[in-house]
C-alpha cells in the first residue's frame, strides 16, 4: 500500500513494526471491525501533520 506520492503515509518499514502492536492492542481492547488499520493510521498522521480539520481529510483516506 505504500504510496511514494504521499509523504504523510506510514512507510512499509514502519508499518511492519506498528502492525503487530496495533493488532495486539485491538485484541486487548475488544477488537475492531476495521479492515484497514493502516488507512486509519495514515489518516490520523495526515490530520496531525497538516493541522487540518477532519472534514478536510482527502478522500483517499476513506
Amino acid at each position: 500500500m505504500s504510496n511514494p506520492y504521499n509523504r504523510h503515509d506510514v512507510t512499509d518499514e514502519h508499518w511492519n513494526k506498528l502492525e503487530p502492536i496495533i493488532t495486539e492492542l485491538l485484541g486487548k481492547w475488544g477488537g475492531s471491525n476495521a479492515n484497514d488499520n493502516r488507512l486509519f493510521v495514515n489518516a490520523c498522521l495526515w490530520i496531525i501533520r497538516t493541522g487540518s480539520p477532519w472534514r478536510d481529510l482527502p478522500t483517499e483516506y476513506g
